[in-house]
């Protein structure tokens, strides 16, 4: 039965002699509703192509029909009217536009050609989902410099690192959702412009607990994005391109890791970038490449403003005469790109599908203010639950569910690796940093002015009488069972630095860092601190190892292979091989990892596993895409990206906490779930030559 629809469908939308035949116009087609008859001579506003006689040629748009022709076939056929048919019969009869419009749809895609509109759309959406790889990036390169400048503990730290994710998971489920109903341009503007406002805001506050809420509204915006971006795309692209092209899309979240990691490691290291404003305000340069890495969100923002609203979206809603002239634009940008300007627009009507919602117009004079917006918001929240609950029906369930654990196993071992690696990385330094220890032991010092630098020093049972600390710092060293008697620091800063069971006397500490926790189980008699310094303080020399920007920058560069291998196989070798195929060769990847015991090992290995799973990565967004209707895809798109966000959360949290103890589970749990994964995609079903729903 399916083939002779398609059939029946594909001889009713036949090209003769290059002219497009569309329908006549019937019950199915955009009529203008009920709206008053317009006077006998009136021309459609989007009219155009008139001669002198005021006659029409072909492939000039029609507007609505004639009034007298609708008379004249409702005299032929009367029709029940919709409020008094089942709602049963007006979903099957929707069931049966959609699948018309499909086909239609492609052919005028297919009439409007690739070129100079699709490569402008790329590119501006290209700078969103740019600007989602920064947001994943910004934490991470920041941290060991905001830790010091907020004071923040390790439990601080952790939530810092996981509340951007927190923040995409929300964002996607919900904007996606609205780009179903408010429509894809309108949501995509207000999900960049909420991520752009509160990442330059981020910038700017000094407490630690409203940076936390600026990145976490920022994360969400952000989060909002990615669904909308690939919907809003996938529908201005034909069926041969539609793999590729999303594939090519996906590398600009390459490029935005790269652009972190170069900014990173280009701004934050100087420290005089920054500027102070008494002792309260401090703006410092790791503020400084937070505020650059908004530009691409603005960037996109400002665009996005000259782009037209998705046709397939205007069509969805039964807003023909929109759709029409945004179609038409696509067409005529494409053709003058080409050097074909006399080329015409052929298509004359678009299947509109019936419109089963029950829109709420609430007239200005009903109720408050509030109560009319309360009435809105309800009525829209309504329908995006409705479409999240459509997704679970047993026409999409079991894609639904295959896709989920899918994207879930794919976020869990990748995120939770990318964290690893640099953590691992880390921790191999500081075991080879720990085994260059100096261990001094019952030293005796009197009368001596220290003003060098001490490091990765341990002073046991020493004694130090009438000694200066002048103008030094102390790094990575500790004073065990040591005695201090009338010492003078002076202008002294303390990285990891402590005293245990030390015995200070008559000692003077003048603006020095010390707080409660240097001391451990330490004895205080007579010491005096004066002047001491107020907040933690920054300490660029020690904490931005450029190791950390390298890691990140060949992560990100090591992606560029895999995606254009994907990119030009997408279509031939199809999403599911695609999906199977990388992710059982990442798992593989996965194994080698056991052999890893230095950190040139370890980048290699990283290189290696990012290289292979991106081709999952475009395959998974590409297969999203398309198995699922316009008016559900965005929302599709993210409920699995909000639980691919999900996944990233329990993988930064499951992993992280393995750094120093064991490898085996995180490689073990890691492989296990990409090879679970990658079987299960190959029982979903192939897309590529799908016509877009």
């Amino acid at each position: 039965q399916g083939g002779r629809e398609a059939n029946q469908v594909s001889d009713d939308y036949r090209y003769q002699d290059g002219n497009y035949e569309g329908y006549a116009p019937n019950d199915g087609y955009y009529r203008g509703g009920d709206e008053p008859a317009p006077e006998e001579d009136a021309q459609s506003d989007v009219t155009e192509g008139h001669d002198e006689d005021d006659e029409v040629y072909e492939g000039e748009y029609q507007g609505i029909p004639h009034p007298d022709d609708i008379k004249e076939k409702q005299k032929r056929a009367p029709a029940v009217a919709d409020e008094y048919r089942d709602h049963a019969d007006l979903m099957a009869e929707r069931m049966e536009d959609e699948e018309q419009l499909a086909h239609q749809y492609e052919n005028i895609i297919e009439e409007c050609g690739h070129g100079r509109f699709q490569w402008t759309l790329f590119f501006v959406l290209g700078l969103a989902l740019m600007a989602d790889g920064v947001e994943v990036f910004v934490v991470g390169f920041v941290l060991p410099s905001a830790e010091k400048d907020m004071c923040l503990s390790s439990s601080n730290k952790g939530m810092l690192g996981l509340i951007v994710y927190l923040g995409m998971m929300v964002g996607a489920v919900m904007l996606g959702g609205l780009a179903d109903k408010l429509g894809r341009k309108k949501c995509l503007i207000i999900s960049l412009a909420i991520n752009a406002a509160f990442a330059f805001l981020s910038s700017f506050v000094q407490g630690y607990g409203f940076f936390l809420f600026c990145r976490l509204i920022s994360g969400l915006g952000i989060g909002g994005s990615l669904p909308i971006v690939f919907a809003y795309f996938s529908e201005f692209l034909s069926r041969e391109k539609r793999g590729e092209h999303l594939s090519w899309l996906c590398m600009f979240w390459m490029i935005g890791g790269i652009f972190a990691s170069a900014m990173a490691w280009s701004i934050i290291p100087h420290y005089g970038w920054g500027f102070s404003m008494g002792t309260k305000y401090h703006f410092h340069s790791w503020r400084v490449f937070v505020l650059v890495c908004s530009l691409p969100c603005i960037a996109s923002l400002v665009a996005l403003k000259f782009m037209p609203e998705s046709p397939r979206f205007l069509l969805e809603i039964g807003k023909h005469d929109e759709a029409w002239m945004i179609l038409k634009q696509v067409h005529d940008t494409n053709m003058r790109a080409k050097g074909e300007p006399e080329r015409v627009f052929t298509v004359s009507y678009i299947k509109t599908p019936k419109q089963v919602d029950e829109f709420i117009e609430i007239q200005s004079s009903t109720g408050t203010w509030y109560q009319r917006w309360l009435v809105r918001i309800t009525t829209t929240f309504k329908q995006v639950w409705d479409n999240v609950l459509y997704c679970l029906t047993a026409q999409y369930r079991m894609n639904t569910l295959m896709l989920a654990v899918v994207w879930f196993t794919m976020a869990l071992s990748y995120y939770g690796l990318i964290v690893w690696f640099p953590d691992m990385i880390r921790y191999l330094q500081e075991e080879a940093y720990e085994s260059r220890v100096k261990i001094f032991d019952e030293e005796e010092v009197s009368h001596f002015t220290f003003n060098f630098t001490l490091e990765n020093q341990i002073h046991r049972n020493g004694e130090y009488r009438n000694d200066k600390f002048i103008g030094m710092k102390f790094k990575e060293v500790r004073f065990e069972d040591s005695l201090f008697e009338e010492c003078y620091f002076e202008d002294v800063t303390f990285s990891e630095t402590f005293f245990e069971n030390c015995t200070i006397i008559s000692t003077v500490f003048h603006n020095t860092d010390l707080y409660e926790h240097i001391f451990i189980n330490c004895r205080l008699i007579n010491s005096t601190f004066l002047k001491e310094k107020e907040g933690c303080h920054l300490d660029f020399e020690e904490e931005n190892d450029f190791l950390i920007y390298l890691v990140s920058f060949l992560g990100s560069l090591s992606v560029l292979p895999g995606n254009i291998i994907s990119a030009l196989l997408m279509d031939k070798i199809g999403r599911i091989k695609m999906i199977g195929g990388s992710m059982l060769i990442s798992a593989v990847c996965c194994f080698f990892l056991f052999f890893g015991n230095s950190e040139s090992a370890m980048i290699g290995w990283q290189c290696l596993f990012c290289g292979a799973s991106i081709a999952a990565w475009n395959a998974l967004d590409v297969i999203t895409v398309e198995l699922y209707p316009t008016d559900k895809r965005a929302t599709a798109f993210g409920i699995l990206n909000g639980l691919c966000k999900f996944g990233a959360i329990l993988g930064n949290s499951i992993f992280a906490s393995f750094v120093g103890i064991t490898k085996v589970v995180p490689i073990l749990l890691a492989s296990s779930a990409l090879v679970g994964g990658g079987l299960l995609a190959l029982r979903l079903p192939e897309t590529r030559e799908q016509v877009l729903m």
